[in-house]
């Protein structure tokens, strides 16, 4: 691994690869992201009226708007996305850090985080972040006459990660390719006197989640996973903290 790979100094390392590439993307990269995905939209729309949670990691908040009966805290670490995502009013939206939220423990109904995570250059880190959410949600506490084990008072956290299983996609990756990769994105810029197109490409850091890592990460952060599966490149799962 040369020196500037993610086993270096991994603040400084995300920082150039993921961080200051999405702060000058931002406004390109919104204009690309506007349709919520299935399983997202129906874990929201699921949710009682008047519940209150997370949306770590929001981009330019497409998901505030999926249902108008809930009140969501968004968060990103890009300021150009959080002024993007002020606009989904009467929601908040603040710059904040995954590994650092700045919300009150066990204090909140659900949270999402959306194509997020993979983007932590470390196991640790990527644990650290998937505890961060958890840490926000309120705790199990025991409830009787319930088909679930006692658990439908719990907050839940619903986790998305790029899957290292998309050999079906126009990027073609999948089980024995490298897992942690540099993703292009071509940003246009301007047309030149002469009349040519110019562009600019910024690479983004991505680790690509093997089947069965999200899950193992969820355990490993303190959470227990409810439901999981595979959409569309991605692995996704449904969590609550571990019971104590």
């Amino acid at each position: 691994m040369t020196s500037d790979g993610p086993q270096s100094d991994s603040d400084v390392y995300e920082d150039t690869h993921v961080h200051q590439v999405y702060e000058q993307i931002a406004s390109h990269f919104s204009s690309t992201r506007y349709k919520p995905w299935p399983i997202v939209e129906r874990f929201l729309t699921g949710l009682p009226d008047g519940a209150i949670g997370l949306d770590v990691g929001c981009g330019n908040g497409k998901y505030l708007a999926v249902n108008p009966n809930i009140f969501i805290i968004a968060s990103d670490r890009s300021t150009n996305l959080v002024k993007i995502a002020t606009h989904h009013r009467p929601h908040t939206s603040i710059a904040a850090d995954n590994l650092s939220l700045p919300h009150p423990s066990s204090a909140f109904d659900f949270a999402i985080s959306i194509a997020v995570i993979h983007h932590l250059s470390t196991p640790a880190r990527r644990i650290q972040a998937v505890a961060a959410v958890l840490d926000t949600l309120r705790p199990s506490t025991p409830t009787t006459g319930t088909s679930s084990g006692g658990q439908m008072n719990s907050g839940k956290a619903l986790i998305y990660v790029w899957a290292l299983e998309q050999k079906h996609s126009r990027r073609g990756w999948d089980e024995g390719d490298e897992q942690d990769v540099m993703v292009p994105w071509v940003m246009k810029q301007k047309t030149t006197a002469e009349g040519t197109e110019e562009s600019k490409t910024f690479n983004r850091y991505y680790h690509l989640y093997r089947q069965g890592e999200l899950d193992h990460d969820i355990n490993e952060a303190g959470g227990l996973v409810l439901e999981s599966g595979y959409e569309k490149d991605n692995w996704w799962a449904i969590a609550i903290r571990q019971p104590q």
